[in-house]
């Protein structure tokens, strides 16, 4: 078996009610399942039951089945986070729930693939809200109105300028975009 993730010791520190890196735990995770909760139909208070549950769940895997990370804590636990959360969902629309507590912390090989590709993810998103944010506004106002889906006829019509000016200025802002976010 191989060695474990060195983020195990945020799951040392949940057996040892190692407060400060829970503390830590807490600073660099509770935000990003905040955001995800309350965008798909949750409350804050919802989010904070859900994190609070996913730590007692990863604490009573860890005491009770030795578990072993072989990805970031935060990833795993995100993803704990939302399976639950997606079955809380299931359970207030009254659809048959078919996963237990043990299906939803099965750390399978399957399980630390799909939090390491979120991980993944979560740094080519990083990396291109930041490079967005790099461009001018013009750039951005136009790859925002095409991100929504709008045709172009009508984005241009909105914006005020021609449909031939719209393609080249969008196809330029994109040219910019890719070589911020290669660099």
């Amino acid at each position: 078996m191989a060695a474990p993730h060195p983020d195990q010791r945020y799951v040392t520190a949940l057996l040892n009610n190692d407060a400060a890196l829970i503390d830590e735990v807490y600073k660099s995770c509770a935000r990003q399942v905040r955001s995800y909760i309350c965008f798909n139909n949750g409350t804050e208070d919802d989010a904070a039951d859900i994190f609070q549950e996913a730590l007692i769940d990863i604490y009573h895997q860890a005491k009770n089945k030795g578990l072993q990370l072989s990805c970031p804590f935060n990833a795993f636990l995100f993803l704990v986070c939302k399976r639950k959360w997606l079955n809380e969902l299931k359970k207030r629309s009254v659809i048959p729930v078919t996963n237990s507590t043990d299906d939803l912390l099965h750390a399978s090989e399957d399980t630390f693939a799909q939090a390491d590709e979120m991980e993944a993810q979560n740094e080519q998103n990083s990396k291109f809200m930041a490079a967005f944010e790099k461009l001018g506004d013009r750039c951005k106002e136009i790859i925002q109105w095409s991100m929504q889906g709008e045709a172009q006829e009508k984005v241009a019509e909105a914006m005020g300028v021609t449909y031939g000016y719209l393609r080249k200025k969008k196809s330029e802002c994109m040219a910019s975009l890719i070589k911020l976010v290669q660099q």
